[in-house]
């Protein structure tokens, strides 16, 4: 299989759409469901179950998640290997967020007016790693969201959004101004993977153990709400589905949206993306 099919599957599996997939690969749906088409009679087996209701992975699509994520992975560190030892002018941002974010288009904008020549490539990651790959050198500098372990990282915070609970707009809970986290005790939350970032765990479940379905994904996350009636928590000011609905939080610390880096890292290329981070972000 080509790393470009394993993506286009990726992006289908996590959305769990393959309109919103193909708007994430900038493409159109066409090609993108005949890639799908194509994979699935290369594997032998379905990928996904389509339906009214919508898009599923198949047992067989779960097994093949799991071992494209690492394929692409293994690529990503293979090209960042190789890259540093043509010298090349490349700066690798790993994200994890709203892309949709006023501040982070600020932030692109004033980059590329800094540095016109430089490769800028970005990582787009899931849940499970709050550094976007930093410590396992996929990246140059993150933008993400903390808390997480920061041994061995700098952080420099950006900006602290206040945070609310997700839920189905038929929850009774949906219409309360406002909640406390004890209030949704008896419910099932989301989880992260077995491996995740503890501190990054501990907070998005409020600071206690949880029980419910595993997520990666922010789409994963929404979906769950949407079909198991879970709740997790989200940084406020997010396009939602119709059918969903954020609630304030009054006892829940804000999302502090921050750039990190190594901490020794002297490359002036991040020394830049800090500055421009913080005067976009301060905007």
């Amino acid at each position: 299989m080509e790393l470009r099919t394993l993506r286009y599957f990726v992006a289908v599996a996590e959305e769990l759409h393959f309109g919103r997939a193909a708007t994430r690969l900038h493409m159109s749906q066409p090609p993108l469901s005949r890639a799908i088409k194509q994979m699935e009679a290369d594997v032998g087996a379905l990928l996904f179950v389509r339906s009214a209701a919508g898009v599923t992975l198949t047992p067989v699509g779960a097994v093949l998640l799991d071992e494209a994520r690492a394929l692409l992975d293994h690529a990503d560190r293979v090209r960042v290997r190789v890259s540093a030892a043509a010298g090349a002018a490349i700066l690798t941002v790993g994200i994890l967020g709203d892309g949709t974010d006023p501040a982070a288009a600020r932030l692109a904008a004033a980059y590329r007016r800094r540095h016109p020549g430089i490769d800028i490539r970005i990582r787009d990651t899931d849940l499970t790693d709050p550094t976007c790959g930093l410590r396992t050198g996929l990246v140059d500098v993150a933008l993400t969201r903390a808390p997480f372990d920061e041994t061995a990282l700098t952080v420099r915070e950006l900006r602290a959004d206040p945070v609310g609970v997700v839920l189905r707009a038929d929850d009774p809970l949906a219409h309360h101004d406002r909640l406390r986290l004890a209030d949704l005790n008896d419910r099932r939350w989301f989880q992260f993977p077995q491996g995740t970032d503890p501190v990054w765990q501990s907070y998005w479940n409020g600071g206690s153990s949880r029980e419910g379905p595993v997520v990666r994904a922010v789409q994963e996350c929404l979906q769950a709400v949407l079909w198991n009636g879970t709740v997790g928590l989200a940084p406020l000011g997010h396009d939602l589905h119709a059918e969903l609905v954020a609630v304030p939080l009054t006892d829940m610390a804000p999302s502090r949206v921050v750039a990190v880096w190594n901490k020794g890292d002297t490359n002036p290329l991040i020394r830049s993306f800090i500055g421009a981070a913080t005067v976009a972000y301060r905007d």
